[in-house]
């Protein structure tokens, strides 16, 4: 399965997650979404980051697992999580998150024609 999600604190920043360095909007989550994709890429499944979501790859535990572990250290940053998610739930088919973007490409050469 494939997993494409993103995950966004909200609320007011906890004291023990420090305040915002100096000349970063203290609205800004990019240290939460950093903690996120750090969990993401150690967790060794096939992952990409584009700047809106995370796409990872691998069984549902295993995903379901990394996406979990991902939204508690997003937790830390605020006092409330958006979490977005969509899965591609195909069974038997793995190697998927490359695969669907080199099909993808060649239809376009092949259109270009």
């Amino acid at each position: 399965m494939i997993v494409a999600f993103s995950v966004s604190p909200s609320g007011e920043r906890p004291a023990e997650a420090g305040h915002a360095p100096s000349g970063v909007a203290p609205d800004s989550v990019h240290e939460a979404v950093a903690a996120a994709v750090r969990i993401v890429r150690e967790s060794g499944l096939p992952n990409r980051t584009s700047s809106m979501f995370t796409e990872i790859e691998g069984e549902w535990d295993e995903v379901m697992d990394v996406v979990k572990r991902a939204t508690e250290a997003v937790g830390r940053y605020g006092t409330r999580v958006s979490l977005v998610l969509k899965a591609d739930i195909r069974p038997g088919h793995s190697g998927e998150i490359d695969g669907k973007i080199e099909r993808l490409e060649r239809a376009i050469s092949e259109q270009a024609r």
